[in-house]
C-alpha cells in the first residue's frame, strides 16, 4: 500500500508541474552554456548534419539569440553596432565565419562616427521577409546603430512568408508583431504550427527542449573546432542552363500583381527599426549567359518579374525615404557556389567593398 501511495504521489506531482509547464511557458531557451562557458557563436545556429556541423536548427528565438555572441557582448560607448539580417547568403552557406560579409566588414578595421564598428551576422537560412522580421524583433534588444537588411524578390511571395519553418513555429510573436508594428498576420493560415494544451506540456515539448540541451552540448565540440556547418568540395555549382518558362511563382508575364508580395512586411520592419538607421540591399545574384539566359538571369528569376522588382524597389524606397542600394550586379558570375546567391570569398569581399562606403556615409 505504501509503495502505491508513493507512486500515486509521484505520478500526481508529474501531472501538477507538466500543467504549471503548460500555464507558466518558462522561457528555458534564455539559459544557456554560450558566452558563459563556451564562446558565442558567430552565426544563428543551423544545420542539418549535426555529427559533422556540430550545429542543428531549431526554432525557439531565445535558445538561438543566447548561443550569438551578440548576447554576450555589452555594447561600448565608442561602438557602432551593425546588425545583418537576409538568408542563408548572409548566414554564409559553404563559408567561414571570417568569410561572410560580417566577417569581412570587421576585418576592414573600420571606423563610423568616430567609432569602432562592429558587424554581427544575424542572417538565417530561407528566403522569407517575415522570417527577417521576425529576426528583427528579437535583435533589436541588443541596440544596433545601423541595421542592413539584404533581400531578393524571392522573399517577396506572400506563399514564402510562412513557408520557413522559424515563421510556422513561431505564431504567437508573429501576432504580437502584428499588433505592435501593423504587420499583416492571417491568424487561420495553416503553415502555423500550433501546441495543443497537450503539447505545451514538458512531455509535449520534449523534443524542442531536447534540441536546446544538444545546442549547449554541441557548445563544447564547436568551441575546440569552430566548426559550425559542412564544407562539401563537390557541390553541384549553380545552375546556369536555364528552362524557357517564364513563371515566378503563381505570376506570369507581362505583370506582377503588388498584391501578391509581402510589401507590408517591409514596411513593418521599417517601422520597427523606429529610429535605428537601415540600409536595404538587393543583394547581387549570379546573372547566367548559358542556355535561355534571354529569359531568365538564373534559376530564381525570369527576366521580366525581375526587372519589374527591381524598379518597385526603386519606386518604394524613393517613395519612403528609404536608404536602399541596388546591388544586383556588383558579383561576377564566377563568384558564386552552389546557389544564384551564394557566394565565394571572393564574391563576399566584392560585395563588402561595395557596402563599406555606404556605412561610412551615415554620419555624413
Amino acid at each position: 500500500m505504501k509503495t502505491i501511495n508513493i507512486i500515486l504521489k509521484g505520478f500526481l506531482l508529474f501531472i501538477i508541474v507538466n500543467v504549471v509547464f503548460a500555464i507558466l511557458q518558462p522561457r528555458v531557451g534564455n539559459f544557456s552554456a554560450y558566452n558563459v562557458i563556451f564562446p558565442g557563436r558567430e552565426r544563428l545556429p543551423f544545420g542539418e548534419n549535426s555529427a559533422k556541423a556540430y550545429n542543428l536548427s531549431l526554432f525557439d528565438l531565445d535558445a538561438m539569440f543566447a548561443s550569438h555572441e551578440i548576447n554576450g557582448d555589452n555594447k561600448q560607448a565608442d561602438e557602432f553596432r551593425v546588425i545583418l539580417i537576409g538568408d542563408s547568403s548572409v548566414w554564409g552557406t559553404l563559408l567561414k565565419p571570417e568569410e561572410t560579409l560580417a566577417g569581412q566588414l570587421n576585418s576592414a578595421d573600420f571606423s563610423v562616427c568616430a567609432k569602432s564598428i562592429r558587424v554581427y551576422n544575424l542572417g538565417y537560412p530561407t528566403i522569407s521577409l517575415t522570417k527577417d522580421v521576425l529576426l528583427l524583433s528579437h535583435a533589436m534588444k541588443y541596440q544596433p546603430d545601423l541595421i542592413i537588411w539584404l533581400t531578393t524578390l524571392e522573399a517577396f511571395p506572400l506563399e514564402k512568408q510562412t513557408a520557413s519553418p522559424l515563421v510556422a513555429n513561431n505564431e504567437e510573436t508573429l501576432l504580437r508583431l502584428a499588433t505592435r508594428y501593423g504587420l499583416m498576420v492571417d491568424a487561420n493560415d495553416p503553415a502555423f504550427i500550433r501546441d495543443s494544451f497537450w503539447g505545451s506540456t514538458i512531455i509535449g515539448k520534449q523534443r524542442a527542449l531536447a534540441d536546446v540541451l544538444r545546442l549547449q552540448l554541441y557548445g563544447v565540440m564547436w568551441a575546440a573546432t569552430g566548426i559550425d556547418q559542412t564544407y562539401p568540395t563537390d557541390y553541384q555549382k549553380a545552375q546556369t542552363d536555364l528552362e524557357a518558362d517564364q513563371k515566378f511563382h503563381k505570376f506570369e508575364p507581362p505583370v506582377m500583381d503588388e498584391n501578391l508580395l509581402a510589401l507590408n512586411v517591409l514596411e513593418a520592419g521599417m517601422n520597427m527599426a523606429g529610429d535605428t538607421a537601415v540600409l536595404i540591399v538587393n543583394e547581387p545574384m549570379l546573372i547566367s549567359t548559358g542556355i535561355n539566359s534571354d529569359i531568365r538571369y538564373n534559376f530564381f528569376y525570369p527576366r521580366w518579374a525581375y526587372d519589374q522588382y527591381r524598379s518597385m524597389m526603386s519606386k518604394l524606397s524613393l517613395k519612403n525615404n528609404w536608404t536602399y542600394t541596388d546591388l544586383w550586379d556588383a558579383v561576377p558570375a564566377s563568384e558564386f557556389t552552389n546557389s544564384a546567391i551564394h557566394l565565394t570569398p571572393a564574391g563576399e569581399a566584392f560585395l563588402a567593398e561595395k557596402i563599406k562606403p555606404i556605412i561610412e556615409g551615415i554620419c555624413k
